[in-house]
């Protein structure tokens, strides 16, 4: 575009993105980006990077797809090197987003990693130590939820585990074994929600898990805080991502209830990431960003 080209206006927030009602549609967990309909968008042919990351290396937890895809190509674009994680059901979407990362002229190490494990954890630090020396940026993304619109009664001991140990044991081994080697001036981001402080009875223990993050981020951010290391979060409102036709009963008025009336796509969260890790961030520790779509929290 030329000097002289007026820039062109801004999509608008509430008509400019696919709206509800949506086609009905389940999948079986994680879900499948392919078989979405709409297809999300990752921000694949709109997002323009400033190298405010060059030369970073960040960790990206559930980048395979949905949000984590969306970090891992708006990092690559500002010049960073991504090393995303992904399920072993989840090979293909990884290499989407490590393709993404390559065409943007950065290094993609996608790394088979179930959170769940703490050795599996610990491993995945040592190999992209391995491989890149240090970390600058942690973004603690990876997250399950199951919808149980039958209550506490429903929850099962088995599914109870597994959001737990996905969402907040992950986040603490991981972020554990990182802090040896994330430098004064690196970063850690968490993934929060929404749901953390207004939640859903359907997602009592996602929610839990959610609210848990938003105390995790604003400790550690204290604790944190003379080593030159910041910590903070994002906090999504309803995002469209395979999770959501994965783990929620159709899909048909999902995001509906927000103020501007859809969901967000997940290129729409990745700048909030992007600001949080840059320099220009430097005075920034211990907060949470909220990107709701108008829904007001705390």
């Amino acid at each position: 575009m030329s000097p002289q080209e007026p820039a062109p206006p801004a999509p608008d927030p509430v008509t400019g993105h696919p709206r509800p009602p949506f086609p009905e549609q389940h999948q079986d967990p994680p879900g499948s980006t392919e078989a979405m309909s709409p297809r999300p968008d990752h921000g694949e042919d709109s997002y323009r990077g400033h190298d405010v990351l060059l030369d970073r290396v960040a960790v990206v937890t559930g980048g395979d797809s949905g949000i984590g895809r969306a970090v891992c190509l708006a990092f690559a674009r500002e010049g960073a090197d991504i090393v995303l994680t992904h399920l072993p059901e989840e090979v293909d979407e990884a290499a989407e987003t490590s393709r993404l990362v390559r065409e943007a002229g950065r290094e993609a190490l996608a790394v088979e990693c179930d959170i769940r494990d703490e050795s599996r954890c610990a491993a995945l630090i040592e190999r992209t130590v391995s491989a890149h020396g240090r970390i600058d940026i942690l973004v603690n993304n990876a997250a399950f939820q199951m919808a149980q619109p039958d209550g506490i009664e429903a929850i099962s001991t088995e599914q109870f585990d597994r959001v737990m140990k996905t969402n907040l044991y992950g986040m603490f081994w991981l972020s554990r074994a990182a802090l040896p080697h994330i430098p004064r001036g690196g970063s850690v981001i968490n993934t929060t929600s929404v749901q953390g402080y207004q939640p859903s009875p359907h997602l009592l223990d996602y929610a839990m898990t959610k609210a848990a993050i938003i105390s995790f981020t604003h400790n550690l951010a204290q604790a944190l805080a003379e080593r030159g290391i910041r910590v903070n979060a994002v906090a999504p409102g309803p995002v469209w991502t395979p999770l959501i036709p994965a783990t929620m009963p159709g899909a048909k008025d999902f995001g509906g209830q927000s103020p501007l009336g859809r969901p967000a796509q997940p290129a729409e969260m990745a700048p909030a990431y992007v600001f949080l890790a840059s320099p220009q961030a430097g005075y920034i520790t211990g907060e949470i960003v909220n990107a709701t779509g108008g829904t007001p929290l705390p």
